[in-house]
Parts: C-alpha cells; structure tokens; sequence
C-alpha cells in the first residue's frame, strides 16, 4: 500500500492521519476536506465559541508541529464527489482524480434542516464552524429564540442562548427531551433543568410551519395551533450521514456506510470512520454513533485492519457523551437504550447531583451522571472491564 486517501478532515479524518503515522505506514496519505478550516473540535460551538468566549484559533484539533510531522498532503475546500473502489481512483470537485491504494471514509454528516425554511434567514443549524459564526451573529441582544429539538445540540444551543440573556423556546416532539437516550424519568430532569433556567419548553408537540416577514422568519407554528415569536430558530433535529458521492461506488450504504465489526467494508481496501460509519457490533446489530469519542476512538481499528488488509481487530465502543448545559456536566456513558431497569446509585436528581445506572436483565449496561464526574469515571471504567464479557 503506497497511497492513502483520508476523506474527511474532521476528528475522525484527523485521527485517521495520525493512526496511520502511529502504525507504520510510511506512504503518501492525502486528506480531502469540503471545509476550507483545518480540523477543529465540534463540541464548543454550541458553548464556549457560541458564547463569545472561545475564539476560532482555540479550536484546533491538532498542534500545527503535529500535522507538520505527519507529513499528510491536505486539500482543504475540496470535496470528494466519485469513488471507484476496484480502480482505486478518488474524482474531486476540482477535476483532479486522486489515485490509491487505500480509502478512508470519514465524510461524517449534514445537519437535518427543517422542511420549507431553506429560504428564510433567521433560520438555522449548527454543525459546522460557519454555522456556528452566522448564528452567533445574529444573537443581538433581546432575539427570541425557538429550538427545534432538545436533544444535546438543541439543550447546549438554549443554555447557551440562556446565558446571553435571550428569551429561549424550546420545542421537543416527544414527551420528554432524550426519551430514547435516558428513559422517561431522567429526561424528565433534563426537562426541569431548562425550567430551571427560565426556558418555555414545549414537549410532545410538532412543528407545523413557519410565518415570516418577507424572506425574514417572524414565528414557529405548532401542530397543537400555537404560535412562538421568534426572530432566530436553530434546528436540532439531528444529522444525516455524507454518503451522496458514494452511490454508484458498488460500497453497500443505508443510514451510512455499512461494515464489519473492524469498520472493514467488502472491499478491504475501504474503511469507514465516524459519523458516517454504520459498523457490525460482536451481536450482529448495525450500529452508527454520532459523537465525539467514537470518532477519535474508531480510526485506531479501521486503520490497524485497513493496514492489514483484512479484519483483525473488532471495535468496541465506550459510548461516552458528554454535555455542558446551564452549568451542569451531564455523562453518558454505554447502551442505554435498550435497559429495562434504571437504578440511582448516588446523589439526588433534585439536587442536580446524581449517578444513575442501566440494567438490562439485571446487569449494568449504562451509567448517567449529573455533576458527579469522580463516581460517574469509576463505573465507567468497570462497565468498560465488563463489557463484552
């Protein structure tokens, strides 16, 4: 294997230049990225950068002595848009074709954006670092603002809007926000927790349309016939993942990328990292995870079988997530949507500090944590050493 091509430049993609570094390939590695930025982290741009208290430079994945050290060639602004697999070519937006011997997909996702707004200003998603600039940007002070969605994007968007002192709604379709996450009763705390803060949150309701003024976004109308003032609204209805320049590839894709339980798709050329990433778990499940640790965890895998040619080594996921909103740390971490038992450990959720367990068939398989990082790192690491076993 002479050649390498990362595409994606993100945290997976980055992650991925390092592995290959770290496990002895030596060849050329070419890293294709659609944004113009040098990879940044995700996670505060709902937080810190959105608040104005994170500058842009702060964001960088990687110490410039690093990258340079890695020796990767990074074609930064340019989207892949072809992949032919057997004849090892890479079609990119600029007409370049790329040659290789070795593919890693690591393209991520889109954010979902909500149907009939594509021509409205005010409106908007957060996944990326421009994102993130235009929406901060049109946070001036006394903006109402309507959240679409309460999940982890949605919740840290309205703490954060919250913490600017703007009058935040937040809209949420099921009954309580994460329902699927963290059961009924612990999404009910995430639920008092924006109460806590002042924010009007609207739960088991749809979203029926949009009134604007001109090309201006002036309201969100629920499907219940109520209507919230808003002159921003940011969607947090999830993400879809980059597959569109794979179709024709012969690479089987459905809600991503599908692969074994090394990230190996049936080419074993071919890899896929990340958010995009759908991988086999030891059960048999097709899985896809949208969240940071599993992008800087899967490349150490993908690349080891990737090098080998064949399917070595299995990946197996921490399912650590984490979430900073008005002031509280809340921690995830395993599979808990498939518990049938949720014990609290410690702690109190009416005091905002707490650990609570998952069990399935009376054996731990998640923990949660609010505010309580020491227990919450404990059973973490004992549900690692149980896992798989």
């Amino acid at each position: 294997m002479r050649t390498v091509v990362v595409a994606g430049a993100s945290l997976a993609g980055l992650r991925s230049v390092e592995e290959l570094r770290k496990q002895g390939f030596d060849g050329r590695v070419v890293v294709i990225g659609e944004e113009v930025h040098a990879p940044y982290d995700r996670p505060p741009l709902s937080k810190a950068f959105l608040a104005g208290t994170l500058p842009a430079e702060e964001l960088a994945l990687a110490e410039q002595s690093d990258v340079d050290e890695w020796a990767a060639e990074w074609r930064l602004g340019v989207r892949a848009e072809r992949v032919d697999p057997h004849a090892g070519e890479i079609h990119l937006s600029t007409g370049e074709i790329v040659r290789t011997d070795g593919l890693v997909i690591a393209t991520g996702g889109r954010a979902r954006t909500l149907p009939g707004t594509s021509a409205l200003a005010g409106v908007h998603t957060l996944r990326t670092l421009d994102d993130a600039v235009a929406l901060r940007a049109d946070l001036r002070p006394g903006t109402r603002v309507v959240v679409v969605g309460a999940g982890w994007i949605g919740a840290e968007v309205a703490s954060t809007c919250r913490g600017l002192g703007l009058d935040v709604t937040v809209a949420e379709a099921a009954p309580v926000p994460m329902e699927r996450a963290l059961g009924a009763s612990l999404g009910r705390i995430c639920a008092d927790l924006h109460a806590d803060h002042g924010v009007d949150l609207r739960l088991g309701v749809g979203v029926a349309g949009f009134t604007a003024d001109g090309t201006r976004v002036t309201g969100v109308t629920l499907q219940d016939g109520s209507h919230l003032p808003a002159d921003v609204v940011v969607a947090g209805v999830g993400m879809e993942p980059a597959t569109g320049w794979l179709h024709g590839s012969g690479l089987p894709l459905d809600n991503g990328v599908l692969c074994d339980t090394g990230c190996v798709t049936p080419i074993p050329s071919v890899v896929a990292v990340g958010d995009v990433a759908r991988y086999r778990t030891p059960e048999g499940r097709q899985v896809r995870h949208e969240h940071w640790t599993n992008a800087s965890e899967q490349p150490v895998v993908a690349v080891r079988n990737l090098l080998a040619g064949t399917t070595l080594d299995t990946f197996r996921p921490s399912g650590y997530v984490w979430s900073d909103q008005y002031g509280v740390r809340l921690q995830l971490a395993g599979e808990t949507s498939g518990a049938d038992e949720i014990a609290m450990i410690d702690g109190s959720p009416d005091d905002r500090k707490f650990v609570a367990e998952f069990r399935r068939d009376g054996h731990a398989v998640g923990v949660l944590a609010m505010n309580n990082a020491k227990l919450f790192g404990r059973m973490r690491r004992q549900l690692s050493a149980t896992a798989g076993h």
